[in-house]
């Protein structure tokens, strides 16, 4: 049995669902302090929120994605959401990625605020092997779940909705702008800023108001 995951939030029974994924050395707590929850109601989306703590500990061990999929994801579905977004910030993001070619079916969107590229071990092998387009990835490199994120970045799913946003002065922006370059370009929004909860807080409120749900 999977452990169990603290959320922050609450389902309502509305007709889709966003859970928030923070980054390393966050908490889900972060969101509701930075306003990410009172930006939902001050809208009033019929949008349910979840924000969900990741032990890094599970992170290492392979053990949160799972969990997660087992003790949010899947529960809602069986409620009856109808569409489930996974979201996250920076080491979150990254997660969300993952489970998202790990688990195909599982979400029906993906909000991604500067999400983490990876390491640089990872974006060296792929550029030694002609870069994204042309990678072809081993048995061994796909049993990292980092290339494995990066081998379903080579062809997401068209028409899969999609938000990605960093600050053009983040530290990662230039894997970042890998990242976003996977979709169309439409999908991505750069606004000034570093790797900060300012530049998040912008980028969440302008996820919001594009209304990329169906809510």
């Amino acid at each position: 049995m999977s452990p169990r995951l603290p959320t922050v939030g609450r389902t309502s029974g509305a007709p889709a669902l966003l859970v928030l994924l923070p980054g390393a050395y966050m908490s889900a707590a972060d969101f509701v302090n930075a306003g990410f929850f009172t930006a939902v109601t001050r809208r009033r989306l019929p949008l349910d929120l979840l924000a969900v703590d990741l032990d890094l500990s599970l992170i290492s061990s392979g053990e949160a994605l799972p969990a997660l999929q087992e003790n949010v994801l899947a529960p809602a579905r069986a409620a009856g959401c109808r569409h489930i977004w996974l979201g996250g910030i920076s080491l979150g993001g990254l997660l969300a990625l993952c489970h998202c070619a790990d688990a195909p079916g599982s979400i029906d969107g993906l909000c991604l605020l500067a999400p983490y590229p990876g390491s640089r071990l990872t974006a060296r092998a792929i550029a030694q092997g002609g870069g994204l387009a042309n990678w072809q990835p081993s048995a061994e490199e796909l049993a990292d779940p980092e290339f494995r994120m990066w081998r379903w970045l080579q062809k997401p799913p068209p028409d899969f909705p999609v938000f990605v946003g960093y600050g053009a002065e983040d530290r990662f922006a230039a894997g970042m702008r890998r990242i976003a370059d996977c979709f169309p370009p439409a999908a991505s929004q750069v606004v000034p800023g570093g790797h900060e909860w300012p530049v998040w807080q912008i980028l969440w409120n302008n996820f919001l108001d594009r209304r990329l749900l169906p809510v």
